[in-house]
C-alpha cells in the first residue's frame, strides 16, 4: 500500500466481497510465515499460543470478526469448550492460519466494510500476486548502481 502499512484481504467464500484489514508489520510477518509454511527455529508468539491451546487440551474452532468500531476491527477467538476470548483481528488471523481454523465475519461487518472487486480488478490482483511470487530483490537492481560494472578500457600486463 502507498502508506507502507500491510493489509490483509479476506475474501468472502460465497461472494465477491473482500474485507480489507490493515495490520502491523509484525503481525503481517506472522501471517506471511503461516501462509508460506515457514517454521522458525524458535516459536513466535502465535506459534506459542497455538501450542499452549493444544497443551491445555483445547482447539480453536473459529475466529469471528464481530465488529467494526471507529475504523478498528474486533475479533473473537472461539474455543472447543465454548470459551470466547476477545482478540485483535490481526492476531486472530495469524492464529487461525496456524490452527487451520475458519475465519468468519459478521454480516454487519461485511455490509459496512466489505468491498466488491470486479472481475477485471480481481484478475489484476491475481497477476500481481503471481508476479510477487516470482520476483526477487535482484530484479530491482538499477543500471549504474553499485553492483553494475562499467565497461572501461582494457589493459594488459
Amino acid at each position: 500500500m502507498p502508506t507502507n502499512q500491510p493489509i490483509v484481504l479476506l475474501r468472502e467464500r460465497d461472494g465477491d466481497r473482500y474485507l480489507p484489514v490493515w495490520v502491523g508489520a509484525a503481525e503481517a510477518a506472522a501471517i506471511a510465515f503461516a501462509q508460506q509454511g515457514v517454521t522458525p527455529p524458535r516459536p513466535l508468539t502465535h506459534d506459542l499460543l497455538r501450542d499452549v491451546i493444544t497443551a491445555l487440551g483445547r482447539e480453536l474452532t473459529e475466529v469471528r470478526i464481530v465488529e467494526l468500531r471507529d475504523d478498528v476491527f474486533y475479533a473473537t477467538l472461539v474455543f472447543s469448550d465454548g470459551a470466547e476470548v476477545s482478540s485483535r483481528t490481526s492476531d486472530a488471523v495469524a492464529l487461525a492460519l496456524r490452527t487451520k481454523s475458519p475465519i468468519r465475519a459478521a454480516d454487519e461487518v461485511m455490509d459496512t466494510a466489505g468491498v466488491v472487486v470486479d472481475e477485471d480488478e480481481d484478475d489484476e490482483v491475481e497477476r500481481f500476486r503471481a508476479f510477487l511470487d516470482h520476483v526477487s530483490a535482484e530484479d530491482f537492481d538499477t543500471p549504474g548502481g553499485p553492483e553494475e560494472e562499467t565497461p572501461g578500457p582494457s589493459t594488459s600486463t
